[in-house]
């Protein structure tokens, strides 16, 4: 061991094996993370041992690596990186001294152009708070205490499960006005968070991306930082809280993940060693034209080990119980939002990008290979086939996807004039065409409420009392259908407003009936869905469902059963979309005696009309809709009912 003037020592045996470069060269090394970066280490010097950093980074185009920060005085001609090796592209070298909490980034001097940038480090664990952009060496100390959720993980991540997500962005779920309109500490709202959505009966919270983003009004979609907890609301340690908290009160945690395009901001990724190091040097494949940022180079190895790695350090490191694949449809087609001749076809002249389709399913493929109890999500668009069947069998290998053909139909149907849905019934119902052909979630995301769509009671017509009377009912409808079930933050108590991610949700509205109304009716949804094994135990198989009448658009009333894997389990869902009471309304049932209504969204506890059937009704042997059985019910205004047969 040698050690160089200003304390940078050389020679110093590497954390970094030839076998790990092979591995990244290779496009399979997935625990990056361990080996570039900055890393607290200790070597063997003349009078014993020496603490310090380890750096390591990959800038295969740079004649010169330097590590500044507040140690040097940002000075790059003090601690200059070495090439470890003539192919890995990698610069390494330890830093005696340096410790936990040090700030610092990479001076990166090109051998084109004349191109000299300082960058945050690609590895980061936690970074300065953005407008700030250095990295911080961090040791991620943390003692979990979440054992039982992570023993039963498998049960509480089943796709046989209940699952109904609670999707939130976190610097707008609440904040604190008394002290400036501040955000929750990742610690501060890990406690409520974890007391309400509990209360609620979510089984899943899904938090917009909280990897390190320069940008907050990009809500986390222009990442940074990939393997960095956002230092907005705390630290890693913080973070780790946050999960582990919502773990010990039977809450998952699911996090979204921007494979898909990274920010051009100087600090980031972007031309990294003077050169496209992460992104296509072609902007017809390497810039996002919608969002005016980078498209990583799935075909480039090293891209891959990076993007997976991430992934999977998540899933390691904060015990994180799903991935959610953000613009999965951005990352499929090659022409995606692009005009004719600006875009370049693949080998076989087709549209596909068949470099992101082998990425996916390598990604799929990896994450369940080491994490079989999590779920990995695709917010996929299009009518892709296989988006959730395994790679095996010829699918990308995610576990769900978002059923955004259900949601665009399905709000388009409800914002019509309840006198004219009849017309349009068809939209409710053609999404059980293809219910069965994916795994899918139902989602009400943030994408709904953002850039001039308005709120969800926004768009419902009519009246106050319509507007919720038509918001309980999609929600009822929603709970009804095969899929697992998302909703977005406000959403449940019926927010006025169009989502803002710069304030606090309307928290206040509660004290008005209808929106305590509606929280009481999304909270009793989530209990009953729970409670229900034929809400949820064959989502996704067609034996799970069965219609009794989807053809009545004259009504505008569909009614369908549920059933669990047991024969005893059968819930009956009608829904009446128009605002007339229908009393001796008949439906056909398959079996004789007492249906028990368990759920009515015109109950006066949600704000309805309090129509109802007294608790249930008895099933005659009179034959209707093709069924042995039938019941006469009272059927409330622009509301969903459910009925359990037996007692």
């Amino acid at each position: 061991m040698q050690l160089k003037t200003d304390s940078c020592v050389l020679g110093v045996a590497s954390p970094i094996t030839d076998h790990d470069v092979y591995l990244f060269k290779e496009g399979s090394h997935f625990k990056l993370h361990k080996k570039l970066g900055a890393h607290i280490a200790a070597i063997d010097g003349p009078n014993g041992k020496v603490g310090g950093v380890h750096f390591a980074v990959w800038a295969p185009n740079a004649q010169k690596v330097s590590v500044i920060g507040d140690f040097n005085g940002w000075d790059g001609s003090r601690h200059e990186l070495k090439v470890r090796d003539d192919w890995s592209g990698i610069w390494e070298g330890f830093i005696p001294g340096l410790t936990h909490g040090t700030f610092y980034k990479y001076r990166v001097e090109s051998r084109y152009l004349g191109f000299k940038m300082d960058k945050s480090d690609p590895f980061a664990f936690y970074s300065e708070c953005p407008p700030m952009s250095a990295s911080i060496v961090w040791s991620r100390e943390y003692r979990w205490s979440d054992s039982d959720w992570m023993a039963n993980r498998h049960r509480h991540n089943s796709l046989k499960g209940p699952m109904s997500i609670y999707e939130l962005h976190p610097g707008s779920w609440k904040r604190v006005p008394e002290e400036g309109n501040r955000f929750l500490t990742y610690r501060e709202m890990a406690v409520e968070l974890a007391g309400y959505a509990k209360e609620m009966g979510f089984t899943h919270i899904e938090l917009l991306p909280v990897m390190e983003h320069p940008f907050y009004g990009s809500w986390g979609y222009q990442t940074v930082g990939y393997f960095s907890p956002t230092s907005r609301y705390g630290t890693p340690e913080d973070f780790m809280f946050f999960v582990d908290h919502l773990h010990q009160n039977g809450i998952g945690v699911i996090l979204d993940w921007v494979p898909s395009h990274f920010p051009g901001d100087g600090h980031g990724l972007a031309f990294f060693d003077g050169t496209h190091l992460f992104e296509h040097a072609d902007p017809r494949k390497g810039f996002h034209p919608d969002w005016a940022s980078w498209i990583f180079n799935y075909g480039r190895n090293e891209v891959r080990s990076f993007l997976i790695s991430s992934a999977l350090y998540w899933l390691e490191m904060f015990h994180i119980d799903g991935i959610r694949v953000d613009a999965v449809a951005s990352m499929l087609y090659l022409d995606y939002s692009r005009k004719e001749g600006e875009w370049i076809p693949n080998e076989y002249g087709g549209r596909e990008n068949l470099e992101a389709i082998s990425f996916l399913k390598r990604f799929n493929e990896a994450v369940y290979a080491e994490f079989p109890d999590v779920q990995t999500m695709a917010e996929e668009s299009t009518d892709w086939p296989m988006v959730s069947r395994p790679t095996y069998l010829g699918g990308l290998g995610f576990g769900i996807k978002w059923n955004m053909g259900w949601m665009h139909d399905t709000l388009k149907f409800f914002s019509e004039d309840p006198l004219f849905r009849k017309y349009h019934h068809d939209s409710l119902t053609f999404s059980l065409w293809y219910a069965f052909s994916e795994n899918f979630i139902l989602p009400l995301s943030h994408d709904e409420v953002v850039h001039g769509k308005g709120s969800l009671i926004g768009k419902m017509p009519g009246d106050e009392w319509q507007r919720h009377a038509n918001l309980r009912l999609l929600y009822g409808y929603m709970f009804g259908h095969p899929g697992k079930k998302l909703l977005f933050m406000g959403d449940e108590f019926a927010q006025v407003k169009e989502w803002r991610h710069d304030e606090s949700l309307e928290w206040h509205v509660l004290q008005y009936d209808f929106h305590a109304g509606a929280q009481r009716w999304v909270k009793d949804l989530n209990r009953t869905y729970r409670s229900e094994p034929a809400l949820y135990e064959l989502d996704f198989e067609s034996a799970g469902f069965e219609w009794i009448d989807a053809n009545n658009y004259e009504d505008s009333v569909i009614s369908f059963i549920r059933k669990g894997h047991e024969t005893k389990e059968i819930i009956l869902v009608v829904c009446n979309l128009t605002p007339a009471v229908r009393k001796d309304f008949t439906i056909g049932v398959p079996e004789g005696g007492l249906w028990q209504e368990i759920l009515n969204s015109d109950s006066s506890l949600y704000g309805g009309t309090n129509v109802g059937n007294s608790g249930g009704v008895n099933a005659d042997a009179h034959v209707a809709n093709h069924r042995p059985f039938s019941i006469k019910i009272k059927l409330p205004p622009l509301a969903c009912v459910m009925f359990k047969w037996g007692t």
